[in-house]
């Protein structure tokens, strides 16, 4: 008893200190459709409310005012012609009130016509897909929160799991289709201030849309219970200007001929297992962890296992195609024919595994082509 009113001041502080960040409502956002959503949102809301108060208070004066101690007495009647019409008529007129605005806003949310840029959004375990339909860019998003802030061995950054390597980058003020699939389970595309949450479902295509006429950077999250991982499964969406958009698509366009070109340029084992350790880290350490152990009974481990100590030939194939009827994804698509050879030479070479075997970039883009 003394300990729990002693830490009833605390408690109280704690929760002085965290209610400021204790939201319930929806957000704004930044779209029309997305205040459209809000302010239906809120219309609705408060008729409930002027509902709940009306028949809470007429049920709340009746207990008070007929009770049997005033020596109230109950009426005994059968049918009501007015009061009939009432509950049914005044219930009518208010769903059509909510039905209106609220089919109006379902039918823009819905309208993915004249569309200025297409992006296919593919859901992957642990990351998103993103790719610019007839722009010929294509890549991969996924989180960029150190470990060691995952790990409590660090201080958390101020977006701590809402930050990934490479955002999805649309032009401010044009209209933008998303294309949604998935290439493993369900996933969920959702950011809150662009009013855009759905779902990324294997064998199939949804569709939604969005128009942000200020830049800025968006943050979301899959919505969906995907996996053990799920919560490190982030979406950031940057906004630019038209100008600085154009501009980004040139930059990126430019990179991915500069890593083609980076492929072919002779490495030493030291450049792999520096590149490679880089790629583990992002792309595989949450399987098979830092030590290369993997999971008992859920991950293999790569240390001193048959797979990096053989022949390099089903490594690589493993690799590049993933493993069917397993949790292990195909990288081809995912990463380039430096990361592909870094990383196989790194899982090669660590943990005291074989020293010595190179896996070149040039031997992987034959492979990949």
């Amino acid at each position: 008893m003394i300990k729990t009113i002693l830490g009833f001041p605390a408690l109280l502080l704690f929760a002085t200190a965290s209610q400021a960040a204790w939201e319930v409502n929806l957000p704004r956002g930044v779209t029309e459709v997305s205040r459209e959503i809000y302010d239906l949102h809120m219309t609705i809301f408060w008729i409930c409310v002027a509902i709940g108060v009306v028949v809470f208070g007429v049920m709340l004066w009746s207990v008070i005012y007929h009770r049997k101690s005033r020596g109230a007495k109950a009426h005994n009647f059968h049918e009501n012609v007015l009061v009939e019409i009432a509950w049914t008529v005044v219930p009518f007129i208010i769903l059509i009130a909510m039905a209106v605005p609220a089919t109006a806003t379902l039918i823009k949310m819905y309208d993915n016509t004249e569309a200025e840029l297409d992006i296919q959004i593919t859901g992957y375990q642990w990351k998103w897909r993103y790719q610019y339909l007839g722009e010929e860019i294509d890549f991969f998003s996924s989180l960029s929160t150190p470990r060691d802030q995952i790990n409590n061995a660090a201080v958390k950054g101020e977006h701590y799991l809402l930050e990934v390597d490479n955002p999805l980058v649309i032009p401010a003020g044009k209209k933008v289709r998303f294309l949604l699939t998935a290439n493993d389970v369900i996933h969920s595309w959702w950011v809150p201030d662009l009013a855009v949450k759905k779902d990324a479902i294997p064998g199939f295509i949804n569709e939604a849309w969005t128009i942000v006429n200020e830049p800025g950077v968006y943050r979301g999250q899959c919505a969906e219970l995907c996996g053990k991982d799920h919560g490190f499964m982030p979406i950031v969406v940057e906004v630019k200007a038209q100008a600085d958009f154009d501009a980004w698509l040139a930059e990126v366009k430019q990179a991915d001929q500069d890593k083609a070109a980076e492929a072919q340029k002779s490495w030493t084992l030291a450049e792999l297992m520096e590149t490679g350790e880089e790629v583990y880290n992002k792309a595989c350490l949450a399987c098979h962890q830092a030590n290369g152990e993997g999971i008992p009974g859920v991950f293999p481990g790569l240390k001193n296992s048959p797979i990096a100590l053989g022949d390099p030939g089903p490594h690589i194939d493993v690799v590049l195609n993933g493993k069917q009827g397993t949790a292990m994804q195909a990288f081809r698509d995912q990463l380039t024919a430096v990361e592909l050879a870094a990383v196989i030479t790194y899982e090669r070479n660590a943990w005291g595994n074989k020293v010595g075997d190179l896996v070149t970039p040039a031997q992987i883009a034959e492979l990949k082509e």
